[in-house]
């Protein structure tokens, strides 16, 4: 056999491993991987047959981790138009199963996503805001990883909550209480989840499309009538600027209103933290005394909006004035708490436990570990509050263990911070502003002097300290 033939022998061999696929149930030609990694290497633009091959090449793991990682790398060199973008998603989201509901549930099955920040526990209050005001909120969230806490680590720190529901157990819950705050099923989105962790390996976490595929591919599969998006800007954002959160929050909504579910978002500041505390069970124990009437301006401002804006694209408030109010009430009359209450219990914590954790006046370290050792962090001067540094405070509590660097990491729950001061609130030299919660290994000096530089102590206060930037409607 002459050697042009060998390679062409191994060229076709290579052809039949990458598989075949169908569209609309017509067979097309067989693919090469190594073809579609040079085609959008250089710049070209792939058809809707190679993106398929390529998601389902992944899903059925007939590829290889390089070539999967040389792809992940040609994308975030050269991007994507919209088109093969939403297709991406689509594919993605159909790599796995795709959830059904009644009938019935058809206009108010809703959820949201957050780009992730410091302190930020909006989905706690917000899922059983929206299920008092007669939504189906089957809430998919993440773990965290580097700076950013994560809902199911959050909610981890209850005793007894279980983050992995069945499909099956999703429905009856939703129809029993009306919201699930739940880890993603093995049958959803497998690509994803493939792809999520190369992309932590290839160093193309930031890459726009792979980013909107990944949120909206999963967000699909939940087979929404409504999705809201908030994405944040600033220090402790993945974006630092109001402009680069608008092209992310603007590929979202097209990927989301491509695959058929109304999709809005609002773009929100995140430089100091949201609420007053941040770590795990710290920041549940915010979102129980925010649930019960008392929780911060910030935060229900996030919760309001978010809120809102579900409501107003579903019909159920005529415009977002109405929709904000709504959520309000609901949170601030008990409503909200009372299914916070019932999902609790539907996701495995003990009726007592529940009980505990919702009544009036609670000892919340009754149930919760409380940490070893606790620190108060005094004022260096008299003035005012002008900003808390949220990425810092993030950073120092992820290094003490709050957080995890790679996925698979344990985290600490116990561990966090409670600010006990706010911003443009007065301040004296040597009086407490931060309380550290910590354990094995203790702050170091260097940390603590850290977490003393995130606080600025002037004299001039800032008229406008509201979240919201902008709201983008569907």
């Amino acid at each position: 056999m002459a050697p042009g033939q060998r390679r062409d022998s191994n060229r076709t061999r290579r052809d039949a491993d990458a598989g075949s696929s169908q569209l609309n149930g017509a067979s097309f030609r067989m693919t090469s991987i190594p073809d579609l990694i040079r085609k959008k290497r250089d710049g070209g633009q792939l058809t809707d047959e190679e993106i398929r091959v390529f998601v389902r090449a992944v899903a059925e793991k007939t590829i290889q981790d390089c070539q999967t990682g040389a792809m992940l790398m040609a994308i975030w060199q050269r991007g994507m138009v919209s088109a093969e973008t939403t297709t991406f998603t689509r594919e993605m989201m159909s790599s796995g199963e795709v959830m059904s509901w009644p009938e019935a549930w058809r206009g108010v099955t809703v959820d949201k996503h957050s780009t992730g920040g410091v302190g930020d526990k909006v989905s706690l209050v917000l899922a059983p805001a929206l299920a008092a005001c007669g939504c189906k909120v089957p809430m998919i969230s993440g773990r965290g990883l580097a700076h950013t806490g994560g809902t199911l680590d959050k909610l981890e720190s209850i005793p007894g909550f279980r983050i992995q529901q069945s499909s099956d157990q999703i429905r009856d819950i939703l129809g029993s209480v009306g919201c699930c705050i739940v880890g993603q099923t093995e049958q959803l989105v497998p690509a994803d989840r493939v792809l999520y962790a190369l992309r932590d390996a290839t160093s193309t976490v930031d890459s726009l499309p792979l980013i909107t595929g990944s949120i909206i591919s999963k967000k699909g599969a939940e087979s929404l009538s409504a999705l809201v998006l908030d994405v944040k800007f600033g220090r402790a954002a993945l974006y630092k600027d109001q402009q680069g959160a608008r092209e992310l929050a603007d590929m979202l909504m097209s990927a989301g209103n491509g695959l058929g579910v109304r999709t809005g978002a609002i773009l929100s500041r995140m430089d100091a933290v949201i609420g007053r505390r941040v770590g795990n069970s710290l920041e549940v124990i915010e979102s129980l005394e925010t649930l019960k009437g008392d929780g911060p301006d910030d935060l229900m401002e996030l919760t309001a909006t978010l809120g809102g804006l579900l409501l107003t694209m579903t019909g159920l408030a005529s415009d977002l004035s109405e929709g904000r109010k709504k959520i309000s009430d609901a949170v601030t009359g008990g409503a909200a708490l009372s299914k916070f209450k019932a999902m609790m219990e539907a996701q495995g914590v003990a009726k007592e436990t529940a009980r505990e954790l919702c009544s009036a006046h609670t000892d919340y370290f009754k149930v919760f570990r409380k940490s070893e050792h606790q620190m108060e962090l005094k004022a260096p001067a008299d003035g005012v509050v002008c900003d808390i540094d949220g990425m810092v405070v993030a950073q120092v509590l992820h290094k003490l263990g709050s957080g995890r660097s790679k996925a698979g990491d344990p985290v600490n729950h116990s561990v966090g911070a409670e600010l006990l001061v706010s911003l443009d609130q007065s301040v004296q030299t040597g009086g407490p502003w931060l309380r550290l919660h910590y354990e094995d290994p203790a702050p170091t000096p260097d940390q603590i002097q850290q977490l003393q530089k995130a606080l600025t102590v002037g004299t001039r206060t800032q008229q406008n300290r509201s979240l919201v930037a902008k709201v983008l409607p569907p």
